[in-house]
């Protein structure tokens, strides 16, 4: 199923009709502000099962997820004041950033570490989705075997067929990966340059 959703004022109707979806134990594609991405409800274990297979990922490496807002972060993560002050001046955007989960993410979704990476992307359809979801969403590149990235949603359909339930399209994303930054014990660690701005961490 080949959804077009507006990016700009995301059609209520539709993403009522995807947050089903994923009440249902969907798998689906979504626009983020960096690439397409793949992801479920954080909070169906069958559902995140499927995207391990799908992308082929070993289960010791968890996948991230994305909050509506900080408020939501707050609940599924350990939020100082510290990490509270950076995320504002960064969120939303193109961002990934790590901190310790709380005990509201389940076990597959967070490291050995018992730390997650979150997302508030600026991408006003799947803040919507989370927002009318109350659960984050899980979040990974929509990516081949090769891990070639695709920024075409009618690829993504054809190419993952029957894998996914559903796949949204949003338009264009600038096609580029999110900076990944620790903001564990008040110590920003950059992990990855990305798109974003990571001088306020540095």
């Amino acid at each position: 199923m080949l959804l077009t959703v507006n990016s700009h004022n995301p059609q209520p109707r539709l993403i009522s009709k995807v947050v089903e979806l994923l009440k249902d134990g969907c798998v689906i594609a979504y626009p983020t502000d960096t690439f397409y991405g793949i992801g479920c409800d954080i909070m169906n274990k069958k559902a995140i099962e499927r995207v391990y297979q799908l992308k082929n990922r070993d289960k010791n490496e968890p996948f991230s997820f994305i909050c509506s807002d900080l408020k939501h972060i707050s609940e599924y993560a350990k939020v100082s004041n510290f990490a509270y002050r950076n995320m504002k001046r960064v969120l939303p955007g193109p961002f990934t950033l790590i901190l310790p989960g709380s005990k509201m993410v389940p076990k597959i979704m967070l490291t050995k570490r018992k730390t997650a990476g979150i997302r508030v992307p600026d991408n006003n359809i799947v803040l919507a989705i989370a927002r009318e979801l109350g659960h984050p969403v899980l979040s990974t590149s929509a990516s081949d075997s090769n891990g070639a990235v695709f920024s075409d949603p009618s690829l993504i359909h054809d190419h993952f067929a029957t894998l996914l339930d559903a796949v949204i399209d949003g338009g264009a994303v600038p096609n580029v990966a999110s900076s990944v930054v620790s903001l564990i014990d008040d110590v920003p660690e950059i992990i990855r340059y990305g798109a974003g701005d990571v001088s306020v961490f540095e």
